[in-house]
């Protein structure tokens, strides 16, 4: 069975808003998408932020990928698992273990994405 949450949200919200590193306002100025040029408006970043419904798009992932400054196959990776989820095995390598690695640093992430962050801890002091 796939795991799902809310990644993409996950990732927004940990930087951005009250307390965060960047307003809403701020984020949504610099979280441009480097092919198009489109921005998500501030009042599409409260949506997201607060767990509101919002439509992943292309353009969306490549704005937030900029705004936050990460890899855009992170971001994608983080809109895979929002939208369609992964497997366990999926979660063992690429843009989605970067993904699972960086919300299990953050205190909201949930019980799996820290039992999984363990597992590979074990595994790596057993090679």
């Amino acid at each position: 069975m796939p795991e799902q949450r809310d990644a993409l949200t996950e990732l927004v919200k940990a930087n951005v808003g009250t307390g965060r590193r960047m307003s809403t306002r701020d984020f949504a100025a610099v979280a441009v998408d480097p092919e198009t040029g489109w921005s998500p408006g501030k009042s599409l970043v409260g949506k997201i932020i607060a767990g509101q419904g919002y439509t992943v798009t292309p353009s969306l992932v490549s704005a937030i990928a900029a705004g936050l400054q990460l890899p855009r196959e992170v971001v994608a990776a983080a809109a895979h698992m929002q939208t369609i989820g992964y497997t366990t095995e999926e979660l063992t390598a690429g843009p989605p273990a970067v993904l699972i690695r960086t919300l299990g640093g953050e205190a909201e992430a949930g019980p799996k994405a820290r039992a999984i962050a363990e597992r590979w801890d074990r595994e790596a002091d057993q090679a």
